[in-house]
């Protein structure tokens, strides 16, 4: 006699990343959603849509704010990333541009993890400077620089973890209490872990963001962001952020492509995981590499404090070869089967030199003093089998 379904514990991801939102019964018997290609809907009536203007009725108005497609998509990864409502994006940086313009006024102060994605450090250090905004870095990973950091005036603090490019791991509860202490909002970006492997709100964070294009989409063929949050923040956020501020709005079809990749991010996650410390433990031990940056890796700093907050440690390798920048270029043009290329989160697996391209718009000061040498390299694990990336990566390091 087959055991009754366990009624009494939440869906898992990937069932809910498949099945949420969604009755195929709704749409002719359509397994997969549909996607709504049209700018504009038609209202009932004309009081109808004076009503939809006010927000004292339910219904879809124009594509700039929202559309059926996205819907579905943003209550999937509002559920797996344990908030009330989502909002996309365009692109990542369109996420966090849209919760920028939405919380900050000229004279407000933000204070920013000094190691980020380098988009995102210029956006903080030189374009909302232009508008009065004051942005204060520090080293998160001491909780006592940011504690020195806020004032009165801080209304919003942002990292991410693990960070980019060097994964740095940063502490997330310790940032929320000191936060709470001034009343600021915490904004994390969770692109490198994804809600398989973290989920930022279940620590205390106000929102959460990512650059859908990595993980979320999984195939290197998309651009997309995604805010998650409560559902009054991304109505703040919806209607001045998105809808007025920035308009940049995720096409239906990305969000097709982002649904899809979503059906297998736990599995993807996984493998990720699996390979990138297989891959982590051989560059460890090769007498060619000078230092490695793992989360899973026993010998990383902050490999508690990860196993606290992470399921798994992710894809991403950070590590240098012994020789500096001109070695470490030689052996990214030895690889083979690796491609050279920036981004992350793909099916493919990549390397890329920070200082040189995702982090150029750090100054050489800068980079030394967060943590970006020039001989560093970031590695993306794909979904490769594990031995065929293992002899690429050895070959190429053999004949340093």
């Amino acid at each position: 006699m087959n055991e009754p379904l366990r009624r009494n514990r939440p869906q898992g991801i990937s069932t809910r990343a498949i099945h949420l939102g969604y009755d195929p019964a709704t749409e002719q018997g359509a397994l997969t959603p549909p996607i709504y290609m049209t700018s504009t809907f038609a209202f009932e009536t004309a009081e109808a849509g004076s009503e939809m203007f006010k927000g004292e009725r339910p219904g879809y108005i124009y594509g700039r704010t929202r559309n059926p497609t996205q819907t579905i998509l943003e209550e999937r990864v509002a559920s797996l990333e344990s908030g009330e409502a989502c909002m996309t994006t365009a692109s990542g940086m369109a996420a966090i541009s849209s919760v920028m313009l939405t919380l900050l006024d000229s004279g407000d102060e933000v204070v920013i993890d000094h190691t980020v994605y380098g988009n995102t450090f210029a956006y903080f250090t030189q374009a909302l400077p232009r508008f009065g905004i004051v942005v204060r870095l520090a080293d998160f990973t001491d909780p006592q620089t940011l504690q020195e950091a806020v004032s009165e005036k801080t209304k919003v603090v942002f990292f991410e973890t693990p960070a980019n490019p060097n994964l740095r791991v940063i502490d997330i509860a310790e940032i929320v209490r000191i936060a709470s202490n001034i009343g600021a909002t915490v904004v994390v970006d969770n692109t490198f872990a994804t809600p398989v492997l973290q989920r930022p709100l279940e620590f205390g964070v106000d929102i959460v963001v990512h650059s859908a294009t990595k993980y979320l989409g999984g195939h290197g063929d998309l651009l997309g962001g995604v805010v998650i949050g409560t559902k009054a923040m991304l109505a703040r956020v919806r209607s001045t952020g998105l809808r007025w501020m920035t308009g940049a709005t995720l096409s239906p079809f990305n969000c097709f492509l982002i649904m899809r990749g979503l059906k297998t991010l736990e599995l993807r996650m996984e493998r990720h995981s699996t390979s990138a410390l297989a891959l982590a433990r051989l560059l460890e031990g090769h007498r060619n590499v000078a230092s490695i940056s793992y989360p899973g890796l026993e010998s990383f700093p902050q490999y508690e404090l990860a196993r606290r907050q992470m399921s798994a440690s992710g894809g991403l390798i950070a590590f240098e070869v012994d020789g500096g920048m001109e070695v470490g270029l030689a052996l990214m043009n030895r690889l083979k089967l690796v491609t050279r290329a920036v981004s992350l989160g793909d099916t493919e697996t990549l390397i890329q030199h920070p200082a040189s391209m995702t982090h150029a718009i750090y100054n050489a000061e800068e980079r030394a003093k967060h943590g970006i040498s020039d001989s560093l390299l970031r590695l993306s694990v794909g979904l490769e089998n594990i031995d065929d990336l293992l002899d690429d990566v050895e070959q190429a390091l053999t004949a340093l």
